[in-house]
């Protein structure tokens, strides 16, 4: 299989800018590049479809060059119903670096150029940038982009800041092709108008034809919800923002609808192996296999082998398929972390912890529980209401007090 359909199959590809994708992928090998602005301090996952495309290309032997934006972070390309509240120097070259870092490490064993367009941008003349570069652009084109457009039929208008981005993006493609050979940009959909800019003035400033890729936004499809900050249900890449154990829920917790597509984007599984993870799937939807396998390889690739096993060890012991004698010390602190506690003592009864602990609301629901056979303690069903809990009980001074299949408490003793 070519390059090209692969990269289709697996749900990258949206838009691009020629007859076909073939003749930008397929032939000889490119310099291509993409661009992050550094409105956070970490990526996201929104940002993580973009770079599992980067890498593919980089595997099939193309060039990458990864542009941080510094210059474009100062400004912000038009959101569709706001203008963007702009950022302090210091604070967007402290995004630049970590975003970096990050970069870095996704990349880490491949081929990979990071430049930053601050670099070209800090000495440019406004003169000579408006009499070279605005003046291959006319009002009538921007105004017809779609950012632009929205905005401009708001209430709240549009600045000249943010009305210049694409001119400024454009340029970045143009110093770009200049300077490293870049004949491609990949991006996001909703980059599109922008991206363009750049072709646009390639060919009119020096009669050159480049080319963009364009990726469709990553929507749930029980939501209806993108992956991105905008929408505040932002998973970042940056452990100290989304704790490992978080973002391996995130994926654990994708939905039957959406599993499949997210693992031929988001892992480097082979389609071969996805649809025979999607076909042990369909027999047992109730095992959720499909998503352990998501969540497991997700992990993995942002955070590494060791942390993944200790989280999905955690996460085992939560839904009750590990038992809390197999967590180590790493273990039992990130269960603590993530999951209900409640101090309780030797000898304590279980229908007075289950009250504590609110897993029941009263003395009188809490033996209900008990007696329908609801509650279980380190995986093991409580028989009696008289039952209380005894330091055989107990793992590193921890048990798992669980209600039905959902509802748990860590138990933690004095």
């Amino acid at each position: 299989m070519n390059l090209s359909q692969e990269l289709t199959d697996r749900g990258f590809i949206h838009q691009f800018s020629t007859p076909t994708l073939e003749e930008i992928v397929d032939g000889g090998k490119r310099t291509i590049y993409h661009g992050i602005d550094p409105s956070a301090d970490s990526a996201h996952v929104g940002n993580l479809v973009i770079w599992m495309l980067l890498r593919h290309l980089a595997t099939a032997g193309h060039k990458i060059v990864f542009l941080v934006g510094g210059a474009t972070g100062m400004i912000g390309d038009p959101k569709p119903d706001a203008e963007r509240q702009l950022k302090h120097f210091e604070e967007i070259d402290n995004n630049v670096q970590k975003i970096k870092v990050q970069a870095e490490k996704f990349f880490n064993d491949i081929e990979i150029e990071f430049v930053n367009n601050y670099d070209w941008f800090k000495d440019l003349p406004l003169l000579d940038f408006l009499r070279d570069i605005g003046k291959h652009y006319t009002v009538n084109e921007l105004i017809k982009k779609d950012a632009i457009a929205t905005r401009l039929q708001s209430d709240n208008g549009l600045s000249y800041t943010e009305f210049a981005y694409p001119l400024i993006q454009g340029f970045d493609f143009l110093q770009l092709f200049q300077t490293k050979n870049c004949t491609v940009q990949v991006g996001g959909s909703d980059q599109w108008g922008n991206m363009l800019s750049g072709v646009e003035l390639v060919r009119r400033k020096l009669q050159k034809e480049v080319m963009v890729i364009t990726s469709p936004l990553v929507i749930d499809k029980t939501t209806g919800k993108k992956f991105g900050k905008s929408e505040n249900n932002a998973v970042w890449l940056e452990a100290e923002k989304t704790s490992p154990y978080r973002f391996y829920q995130f994926w654990l917790n994708v939905s039957d609808e959406n599993v499949v597509d997210y693992l031929k984007l988001f892992t480097f599984s082979s389609l071969k192996e996805i649809d025979d993870i999607k076909q042990e799937f369909e027999l047992n939807p109730g095992s959720r296999c499909a998503q352990k396998k998501l969540a497991f390889l997700v992990t993995e690739i942002i955070h590494g082998t060791e942390k993944t096993e200790l989280v999905s060890r955690v996460s085992g012991v939560l839904f009750g398929t590990t038992l809390v004698s197999e967590m180590t010390d790493s273990g039992i602190e990130v269960l603590l972390q993530n999951a209900p506690t409640s101090v309780v003592s030797d000898g304590q009864p279980l229908i007075d912890i289950l009250v504590e602990s609110k897993l029941a609301t009263s003395k009188r629901e809490a033996r209900t529980f008990i007696e329908s056979g609801a509650v279980s303690l380190n995986g093991e069903k409580i028989e009696s209401i008289e039952c209380l809990l005894k330091e055989s009980d107990q793992v590193n001074n921890i048990s798992i007090l669980r209600r039905g299949k959902k509802e748990l408490c860590v138990l933690v003793t004095r």
